[in-house]
Formats: C-alpha cells, sequence, structure tokens
C-alpha cells in the first residue's frame, strides 16, 4: 500500500525551506508543506518535537516546465 504522506518530526531550528529542501530537493517547494499542516503557525524557525505531514509530490510536479523549450516538456 503507497502512502501520499510522509510523517516528520522536527528538530530544534528545522525552517520550513530546509524541509523541502530535503524532501523535494527544491528550498523554494515549501507551500506543500505548509497548506499540509495548517495547525502549525509560520514561523521562520520550527521548535522541536512538532509531527508535520509531508506530501508526497511526483517528480514531475518539481519540474516547472513553463519556462523550458517545448523540446525538453
Amino acid at each position: 500500500m503507497k502512502t501520499d504522506i510522509l510523517e516528520h518530526i522536527t528538530s530544534d531550528g528545522e525552517r520550513w525551506d530546509w524541509l523541502a529542501w530535503e524532501y523535494y530537493g527544491d528550498a523554494s517547494r515549501y507551500e506543500p508543506i505548509i497548506a499540509a499542516n495548517p495547525e502549525v503557525m509560520i514561523t521562520p524557525v520550527l521548535p522541536a518535537g512538532i509531527k508535520l505531514l509531508i506530501p508526497i509530490i511526483a517528480d514531475a510536479d518539481l519540474v516547472d516546465t513553463e519556462d523550458l523549450p517545448p523540446w525538453k516538456r
């Protein structure tokens, strides 16, 4: 059975962009993580011990093809 969500327990000092880099390879893709955790206050640095849900995003969803030429899409 495939799950579409991972769980992550924060360590002191982690940030939303760091989590996006860790799970998606792109620090600017933190919006899906924030959206999956509406009960967590959006602060620059996360405290330790918060359980976050990390949506699994397909690799194709991580690539912005809008600026690519047609033969690379």
